[in-house]
């Protein structure tokens, strides 16, 4: 590391920084949603001409994630980080001066580049720079972001628009970028390998084109944008491709993606255990909006301030996760508070025209608190046993598979609620929210079984994050 800043204040104001960043991707992933009808009137198009909007920042967020830790080893975290902001923040400018679609579909693309390299590498520099009794506390600072970014932007995205145009959606990241980009330059450590592997070229064009597709087919999933047969047959392919990566990552000398560290079993079971955990949580920000809407007639300012307390809890979670995981530990933290998740999603199917705000209130409270302690969780668990050598490629493999997490948990809920509804007219507010009842109450059965996934924890598992004790790495 080269900084000449005490370790102190890189310890005090680090967590902040990765965080804002965090924010803004996050924020800038859902807030333009609610801003598609406004940008269509104002560029003279139609509303699902602009799908590409959205999806361009997916794909090229999937796409540019694995690349991102061999980027922090090659050329620091401080520069790339810092590369990475100026980015986001140019093209946020670029974005609100957009004249014409193909522009802004470019732009966003620039977007989701530079926010692909945001979320691993200042996760990287986290686990780089505290200590792993440290880890939990600095991470659950850190995660907070993740959790209140897709509730607040459809919610912040309308008002702006309500009261300014769409193009102040984008502008609104540069005065964070601005004082990002003098923190990050003051206060931010420079990491880097001794050794840096080699690129792995056709690791990256099997995986990047295949998480591309993938990450292309479940965010236009559902809108019939595709018949059945061509859809199937993308997908065959976009399995293919990964499957291939799959079988080049074996025999590679450097691969782009080290799949050898699943067999560290705290890395495994929170990264691909937690996977299934995510999916029922990554639907309610697509489902509670439809429920409140559509099935109870809220408009849409009310229904984006009841999708508010779960983001207030989570906020309020970070004061006591770490005294939880502490006296309880990872593993038995992880198998109840996963329950819980799934019980709390369950109970959102009590919710109809006669239900007190009250109740909802409350729900939400319970959602975010739950929601919060488990991400907290699994997020810093996943690097308790990860040697500093591998803790670059680590944050990208976990870092990839939460993106890929959010687009099936978006596509899973679509799903079920669409095999719900079946044929009914989604202006029938009845079946609407017969139909999401269903839906919360086998998400919540989903997400309960994937209790199962943490019972293979020991009780020792991620005692050295957590503050019980410091324990061997083990892998098995």
């Amino acid at each position: 590391m080269n900084s000449p800043v005490p370790a102190r204040s890189i310890k005090t104001y680090l967590p902040w920084v990765v965080a804002t960043a965090l924010f803004m991707e996050q924020l800038d992933s859902t807030i333009v949603n609610t801003a598609i009808p406004a940008m269509a009137a104002s560029l003279q198009v139609t509303p699902l001409s602009l799908k590409a909007v959205v999806t361009s920042y997916i794909i090229a967020l999937a796409v540019g994630i694995p690349i991102s830790g061999w980027m922090a080893d090659r050329f620091g975290t401080r520069r790339v980080f810092m590369f990475a902001v100026a980015l986001f923040t140019v093209s946020s400018i670029l974005c609100g001066l957009a004249v014409n679609v193909p522009m802004l579909v470019a732009t966003r693309i620039l977007q989701g580049i530079s926010a692909a390299m945001m979320m691993p590498v200042g996760r990287l520099t986290i686990i780089r720079t505290f200590a792993k009794s440290e880890l939990l506390v600095a991470m659950n600072f850190v995660i907070i972001p993740a959790l209140i970014g897709p509730l607040l932007g459809p919610t912040v995205g309308g008002l702006i628009v309500h009261w300014l145009s769409w193009r102040e959606i984008f502008f609104v990241n540069v005065p964070v970028g601005l004082v990002a980009l003098y923190v990050i330059h003051k206060y931010m450590p420079d990491y880097r390998s001794d050794h840096v592997r080699p690129l792995d070229v056709v690791g990256l064009i099997l995986f990047g084109s295949g998480m591309a597709l993938l990450s292309w087919l479940l965010e236009i999933f559902g809108e019939h944008t595709l018949d059945p047969t061509t859809a199937a047959i993308l997908f065959l392919v976009s399995v293919a491709l990964l499957v291939g990566y799959f079988l080049h990552a074996r025999g590679a000398k450097f691969p782009l993606l080290k799949l050898s560290l699943f067999r560290v079993r705290t890395f495994r079971v929170s990264v691909a255990g937690g996977f299934v955990t995510r999916l029922g949580v990554g639907g309610l920000p697509f489902l509670l909006p439809l429920l409140y809407q559509l099935g109870l007639g809220m408009p849409a300012w009310q229904a984006g301030l009841l999708m508010m307390p779960a983001a207030i809890a989570a906020m309020g979670m970070k004061f006591v996760s770490v005294r939880i995981l502490k006296a309880f530990g990872y593993r038995r933290v992880l198998m109840v508070n996963t329950v819980m998740m799934g019980v709390t999603i369950a109970m959102f199917a009590r919710i109809d025209a006669t239900t007190p705000v009250a109740f909802i209130v409350l729900l939400g409270l319970a959602q975010g608190f739950f929601n919060s302690l488990q991400f907290s969780g699994m997020n810093s668990m996943a690097y308790a046993d990860i040697d500093a050598p591998d803790a670059s490629m680590a944050s990208s493999i976990a870092s990839t598979l939460q993106q890929i997490s959010l687009s099936f948990g978006l596509a899973c809920g679509s799903l079920v609620a669409g095999w719900y509804l079946g044929n009914v007219s989604q202006t029938n507010p009845t079946a609407v929210i017969n139909a999401l009842h269903h839906t919360f109450l086998t998400l919540g059965g989903l997400t309960i079984l994937s209790s199962l996934s943490f019972w293979t924890l020991r009780p020792t598992d991620g005692a050295s994050v957590s503050g019980a004790g410091v324990v061997p790495a083990e892998a098995d």
